[in-house]
């Protein structure tokens, strides 16, 4: 077996705790070594063998680290992985991977010149719902589709004390939710030819967006990504029209729930969920549930560890990454001029 890829990772907050150590802790291919903490030692807690360090120099300069998943607030993202590729290290980004498509395009050029991995955290991309829709779009069930419509709504009425809903430079439910939606839709159908966007607040006593609906062009399709904050039903995820049928499916992957009951993502069933949860297909023949697909994160990880390898192209590929964070820069210059955007 291939020597284990030992990981740094900065904070250790919701992210950190939930979504990449548990991952780690039970996948072969990773170690985490050390996690980056301003004042705390949540890390240990979590497991007493993890090193906790105060700033994030001490990970870079640690010879030891082979990959540096930074997940820290948005506004820092840039900065650190800038300087852990520097330091020869692969790294991981958080969503938004960088908070400008010419950021991105840095900390990618970067990547391929010292032969480094730089890669988004989109592990959306293994949640049972879409891994679903990918599986039915590749059976042709729907045949050509011509509208995909995507959700990911929340309600929270009260503004949150949180950099996510007050730092101008890395908050708001776009560069929060949006890569989420944003990057499903281009692994599925590619790079839309123009953007149309509606960001706004809807919250009272807003400060940062809260609410977005941005449509996609393709040539044969239109896609729409919304998401609002002020949602009291929120269980809607995709409805998708096809020239031979449609699919509609409710309710969030239950992986993040999971793990916040400290289960770890090697207990048997792991991602599968209940049935309430199934979608509904829709053809001339009449109306079937369909049984999801299961949801497993471990699937990002193992492609990343074979991508820093070398044995197998990352899958979230590069170009990707730039055209989720360009898709965002046009549905804001939508909103500003209210007209559609080349991409």
């Amino acid at each position: 077996m291939a020597q284990t890829i030992k990981v740094g990772l900065i904070g250790f907050g919701l992210s950190g705790r939930y979504f990449h150590a548990p991952f780690l802790s039970t996948n072969p291919n990773f170690t985490l070594v050390k996690v980056v903490e301003r004042t705390r030692n949540e890390a240990q807690l979590f497991d007493p063998s993890i090193i906790t360090v105060r700033s994030h120099e001490e990970l870079f300069s640690d010879p030891e680290i082979d990959l540096v998943i930074v997940g820290s607030p948005n506004d820092t993202h840039f900065s650190y992985a800038k300087a852990a590729l520097e330091a020869g290290k692969h790294v991981l980004i958080e969503k938004p991977f960088a908070n400008t498509s010419e950021e991105a395009r840095q900390l990618l050029d970067l990547a391929k010149e010292k032969g480094l991995v730089a890669i988004p955290y989109q592990n959306r991309r293994y949640d049972a719902d879409f891994l679903t829709i990918e599986h039915i779009l590749a059976e042709q069930t729907l045949g050509d589709v011509v509208e995909y419509e995507a959700h990911f709504d929340r309600y929270r009425p009260e503004i949150l004390n949180s950099w996510k809903e007050k730092d101008p430079d890395g908050g708001g439910n776009l560069l929060n939710l949006g890569p989420h939606l944003i990057d499903q839709a281009v692994a599925l159908f590619g790079i839309p030819e123009a953007v149309f966007g509606d960001v706004r607040v809807i919250r009272q006593g807003g400060i940062l967006d809260d609410y977005f609906d941005i449509k996609l062009f393709y040539a044969d399709k239109r896609v729409i990504l919304k998401s609002s904050m002020l949602a009291p039903d929120n269980s809607l995820r995709y409805i998708i029209h096809g020239t031979k049928g449609s699919f509609i499916k409710h309710g969030l992957d239950i992986q993040e729930e999971t793990q916040r009951k400290n289960i770890l993502p090697n207990t048997p069933d792991w991602g599968i969920e209940p049935e309430s949860q199934y979608g509904t297909l829709t053809t001339a023949d009449g109306q079937q549930t369909i049984t999801s697909q299961a949801g497993n994160y471990h699937r990002f990880y193992d492609n990343l560890a074979k991508a820093i390898r070398g044995e197998q192209a990352q899958e979230v590929q590069p170009e990707q990454a730039i055209a989720v964070i360009r898709i965002m820069e046009l549905a804001l210059e939508s909103t500003q001029s209210g007209k559609i955007c080349s991409f």
